[in-house]
């Protein structure tokens, strides 16, 4: 062994050697050769400072995002993931040891086991998995303005009709009740009752953001939103002390990546609104895995990406800890980059200009290192290799290392459509959430008014029609005033006129009056 070697081991111990329960990674290499004592791992009690996981198409981040949940599971902390092909449900049975695998271990000088982790499988569409639901209020009309595609002004009307609907107790539950709710307060009705409070509703401002919810139920799509909402304790269960793994299965829905990128947000946007302070603890309550995160940032709003911020940079106190996976870091606004201690960065390709600009940003965010030149060995890596850094448990960068990243434990791939199949029909989240539940909310509310101020509206007609006689008809007064016993009463009142005036006492009829004395 060099000098450079000894040196470099000497390093990677000390910056990689946690006191408590850890993640390990693999080991580091050195002029291409894995030097197995380097090891590299990952302190638990850090985990919950974020972390990125990224690199270019095909280089193993799939795979990487694998390893860590495995044995986050091991060490009983649950784990949420996006399963953007459909190739994970693998993690649920163990894998099979190759001749790839039986080398890797080899370098590494550590034993493959296979193993397999409880899983539970869900479904934006209801068809891969368990129906995984939110509600409208529960996405609000920041979030819901990203997946409708709103512009500012739009945006600002979906605003108003929250406000609108929460000042009057209406819950938004499903897109009925968005829809009942848009077409109402852009009406004559609607629209009267909020001009001075809330203000106007263009009817073309109202007609795009009916269409486009419209769009969104002819995809398919719309019963992601209702009730029965998904309930977020339902993330942090356990088996035989492991910790479930918690897939959201896409496959379905690939080419809505809007839809289900803000969909995640708002799940943990409810997970940090929901959970309380955990405080400095030694492992998370859960590691959250954004797949895909270059879809959630991609032409956001100003308002979305601060909602993004706030999230990342305040839900580490809860003991949440989050991991973005995308191909380069560029791809990640700095104010969210800045909060990701924990960095795994495959290869990346230069091919253009615009890939030589993202290198040059990448090697820019990390530390120097006297044993290795960053772009050079960014672009060198292979299959199933990154080059890392962490935070030790002081929350100090550790030395950066290429490494050989260990293998997964569990099928590195999709189960059978059979054992898929068994798989959501024993589970019992497929059970709990597979009925919708509609209980009264905005449409039902609205429905009920209009319904009863049109039955008002008919009684008032009603009554109008029947005190207006019709033609050639006499009125109720005219009938009255034309009556016998009327006109009488009006000649005895004259007469008792005419009798105090002239000192005259007047005849009656036959001695009596009409009331008969």
């Amino acid at each position: 062994m060099s000098n450079q070697s000894a040196k470099f081991i000497e390093k990677i111990k000390a910056s990689y050697k946690p006191s408590g329960s850890y993640i390990y990674l693999g080991a580091g290499i050195l002029d291409g050769e894995v030097l197995s004592d380097a090891e590299i791992n990952l302190s638990l009690h850090m985990m919950n400072r974020h972390g990125l996981v990224a690199g270019a198409t095909g280089t193993g981040k799939t795979r990487t995002l694998q390893l860590l949940s495995e044995q986050l599971s091991d060490a009983g902390v649950p784990v949420f993931m996006l399963d953007v092909k459909g190739d994970l449900s693998g993690l649920n049975q163990p894998g099979a040891v190759n001749p790839k695998i039986e080398d890797r271990a080899k370098q590494l000088n550590k034993p493959f086991s296979p193993a397999g982790f409880p899983l539970e499988v869900y479904s934006l569409s209801g068809k891969l998995g368990a129906q995984m639901r939110a509600t409208v209020l529960e996405f609000g009309p920041v979030l819901l303005a990203k997946i409708l595609d709103l512009n500012d002004t739009q945006t600002g009307v979906l605003a108003v009709i929250f406000k609108y609907a929460d000042d009057n107790k209406m819950p938004i539950i499903d897109l009925n009740d968005l829809k009942k709710l848009v077409s109402y307060l852009s009406g004559e009705e609607g629209a009267e009752e909020i001009k001075e409070s809330y203000g106007k509703i263009s009817t073309a401002t109202s007609g795009t953001i009916l269409r486009k919810i419209v769009a969104i139920e002819q995809q398919g799509l719309g019963a992601m939103f209702g009730e029965r909402s998904f309930d977020i304790e339902d993330l942090f269960g356990k088996v035989d002390g492991k910790g479930v793994i918690s897939l959201l299965n896409i496959s379905d829905v690939q080419n809505q990546p809007v839809l289900y990128s803000t969909f995640l947000l708002s799940l943990l946007a409810e997970i940090f609104y929901n959970m309380p302070e955990a405080g400095d603890l030694d492992k998370p309550k859960l590691v959250f895995f954004f797949d895909e995160a270059h879809l959630l940032f991609k032409n956001s709003s100003k308002a979305f990406l601060e909602q993004i911020e706030t999230i990342i940079r305040l839900i580490r106190s809860k003991g949440i800890g989050v991991f973005f996976c995308t191909q380069t870091p560029t791809d990640v606004p700095e104010s969210v980059l800045s909060q990701l201690g924990n960095r795994i960065q495959h290869a990346l390709r230069v091919f253009t200009p615009n890939d030589a600009d993202a290198m040059k940003k990448t090697v820019n965010t990390y530390p120097t290192s006297e044993f290795y030149k960053i772009d050079q060995i960014l672009t060198s890596l292979g299959t199933g290799q990154a080059l890392i850094t962490v935070l030790n448990e002081k929350g100090i960068p550790t030395e950066v290392a290429a490494t050989m990243l260990t293998p997964p434990r569990a099928i590195m791939g999709p189960l059978t459509t059979a054992d898929y199949n068994g798989l959501i029909q024993s589970s019992s989240m497929t059970e709990k959430y597979q009925e919708t539940v509609d209980p009264e909310s905005a449409y039902e509310i609205l429905t009920k008014r209009v319904n009863d101020r049109q039955a008002e509206q008919q009684t008032q007609e009603q009554t109008r029609e029947e005190q207006t006689p019709a033609k050639g008809e006499k009125s109720i007064i005219e009938r009255v005033m034309g009556a016998t016993i009327t006109r009488q009463i009006g000649k005895e009142i004259v007469r008792g006129l005419f009798g105090m005036l002239t000192g005259k006492k007047p005849r009656s009829s036959g001695g009596k009056g009409i009331f008969g004395f």
